[in-house]
């Protein structure tokens, strides 16, 4: 009897099953056999690990690698401080217009990644674009925003600062609506100030949600694509190359579909590696 009442589950369910296996689990196991072969001159050869110890010696792996720790050395904590800062004065309730607040900081997370990369390269454009114009109005001269090695990852850096910092803000917002108003009347009948109920009471009781967006901003920094392909290309120099689009410039440029599998599954391994010691650094501890 039991078997037959799980029946109509596993049918609803089955769908599911299939999507999930023709779409993630059979690429996920077929890139990484794939990462073991090599087609040198037509031919298709098993060459082990070859293509994982090419890794260690490709300076391009280097120079995408270096560009992800920059994103998240830079990008990610001040995209998250910024949406903590902006979800605690939104949730304030003597702030007015808090609604139309929340939509106009939520608005970039809802315009697709090609305008809004289309729009910060003719804005950053040297000759003529919109961020120039206004610093020559203060006396500033011109930056090469795209074709400058520095410049250019501090355009990256702003731009995807701008298209996420209000998606994790409309999370963390929802994680400071769920805590009850006791803990903060019983911390201001304490004396306690404002700074000591942000440290000792918010942050706290935010850490779920901080975990959950600081996990998925690492994700997305290491798996960056839209944003620099479109911007810079990958330029100038390299100095803005991502390991995702150096993955595609070796898999659908170079046709090299072995060492871009390999790359994909450094990828992985560096995703769980990173989002794991999130975990252990933000658990709550006994």
């Amino acid at each position: 009897m039991a078997r037959r009442q799980q029946r109509p589950g596993l049918l609803f369910v089955l769908p599911a099953i299939v999507l999930f296996g023709l779409f993630f689990a059979y690429p996920l196991i077929a890139s990484l056999w794939q990462s073991f072969f090599a087609t040198r001159g037509g031919t298709t050869t098993f060459v082990g690990v070859d293509q994982y110890a090419r890794l260690f010696s490709d300076p391009l792996i280097a120079k995408s690698l270096g560009t992800a720790a920059i994103l998240l050395v830079i990008q990610v904590p001040l995209m998250m401080c910024l949406a903590v800062g902006l979800a605690y004065l939104l949730n304030q309730s003597w702030l007015k217009f808090r609604t139309g607040f929340r939509v106009l900081y939520f608005l970039p997370a809802v315009t697709t990644l090609v305008a809004y990369s289309v729009v910060f390269r003719v804005m950053l454009a040297t000759d003529g674009g919109a961020v120039n114009q206004i610093i020559g109005l203060l006396g500033v001269a011109p930056i090469d925003w795209l074709n400058n090695e520095t410049w250019a990852r501090v355009a990256l850096i702003a731009s995807i600062t701008w298209r996420w910092t209000g998606y994790n803000m409309v999370i963390i917002l929802a994680g400071l609506q769920a805590i009850p108003e006791e803990l903060y009347e019983a911390a201001r009948i304490d004396g306690a100030g404002r700074w000591a109920i942000f440290s000792k009471i918010v942050l706290p009781q935010l850490r779920p949600v901080l975990l959950f967006t600081g996990v998925t901003s690492t994700i997305g920094a290491l798996q960056l694509f839209d944003e620099n392909f479109i911007l810079t290309g990958g330029g100038p120099n390299n100095a803005t190359l991502t390991p995702v689009l150096y993955l595609y410039e070796v898999g659908f440029r170079q046709f090299d579909f072995g060492y871009a599998s390999a790359i994909a599954w450094l990828l992985v391994i560096l995703t769980a590696v990173i989002s794991l010691i999130q975990f252990r650094l933000t658990r709550e501890k006994p």
